[in-house]
């Protein structure tokens, strides 16, 4: 396999970027840096690509990190995301970090020396570690935030505002809202949208504290959701919300009679569920084709300003949802 510009960075030291600025506008750098890059790129064997070509990117290999491979969320973007690969004559290789942050940590140390790049999916560490863990790796985040990559990001606050309006012109004054993962980072930052949304039309909210991102985390927690006297719910994702529906069920109510839930993902469980599940829909498969896109300039060696790429959320309304009962 022929050398990469990521593997010059990596035997000059130096980040990606400034490998490629030597081949591309070598006049920013200093002439040390210079001489590291190009005496790497020599040493290598490698040949800068023409500008646009994409002889660095086919044949490369992408790995692609993600917590729980069993939430149908991340199979979404697992298979769009190898659609694209396979597009681009790329290899997609998957990481399941089972939702522990040790094992993340340990599955990017290895990776970055063995792929051209990684796609990190609703990482549980901190953006900036995982920045200093990919090093000059290119990196690209999903549902995470970092201003030195690129990031594909949903737009949870458009999707909950739908849901808050529906409920409150289903004449729901008083909603719960199941929050997820202590190590999401999505969880807090839903949970403070959904406090300034309700705050503003007027609705008393319940959150019920950090679950399992899980259909058995949601069935644990029904009984507190119905302990709050809410007549309505929002969950983290759909897992959890399928979980609160049986959860319910088992308490002697019934959804939407009792309780009307709202879930976020809209995966493809939602349809078939009885009730079937009104949730907020996030393109994920979107995402995960976007994710590989992203990565296709900067594998050829020609890095753009890092972006934050939003995704739109939309209410998708069906059964598990009904008029507050008087």
């Amino acid at each position: 396999m022929a050398p990469t510009l990521t593997d010059v960075a990596k035997r000059a030291d130096v980040a990606l970027s400034t490998a490629s600025r030597a081949f591309s506008d070598p006049q920013r750098l200093g002439p040390q840096t210079l001489r590291k890059v190009l005496s790497a790129a020599q040493e290598l064997g490698y040949h800068a690509a023409a500008k646009g070509g994409d002889d660095q990117v086919a044949g490369s290999t992408v790995a692609m990190v993600v917590p729980d491979i069993a939430n149908p969320v991340y199979g979404t973007l697992v298979k769009a995301a190898q659609g694209e690969g396979r597009r681009r004559r790329q290899t997609l290789v998957l990481h399941d970090t089972d939702r522990d942050p040790d094992r993340e940590r340990e599955a990017i140390s290895h990776l970055r020396s063995q792929v051209a790049a990684i796609v990190l999916c609703s990482s549980r560490l901190p953006a900036d570690e995982l920045v200093e863990l990919c090093g000059s790796t290119p990196s690209v985040l999903i549902n995470q935030e970092h201003d030195e990559v690129d990031c594909v990001l949903a737009d949870a606050g458009d999707g909950l505002r739908q849901a808050v309006d529906y409920l409150a012109a289903l004449g729901h004054a008083r909603i719960a809202f199941v929050s997820g993962s202590t190590h999401s980072w999505s969880s807090p930052r839903r949970v403070q949208l959904v406090e300034e949304i309700t705050a503003a039309a007027g609705i008393e909210l319940d959150v019920l504290a950090w679950q399992a991102e899980t259909v058995a985390a949601g069935t644990a927690v029904a009984a507190s959701v119905l302990a709050t006297g809410a007549s309505a719910v929002i969950t983290h994702n759909d897992l959890v919300a399928l979980g609160v529906i049986k959860g319910a069920r088992a308490l002697g109510v019934e959804v939407p009679d009792g309780l009307s839930v709202i879930g976020i993902d809209d995966v493809a469980l939602t349809e078939v569920s009885r009730p079937s599940l009104t949730s907020i829909s996030i393109p994920w498969s979107k995402a995960g084709a976007l994710s590989v896109e992203l990565l296709g300039p900067i594998l050829g060696g020609h890095r753009p300003p890092p972006r934050k790429h939003l995704l739109p959320a939309q209410l998708v309304v069906r059964d598990s949802t009904a008029p507050a009962s008087r």
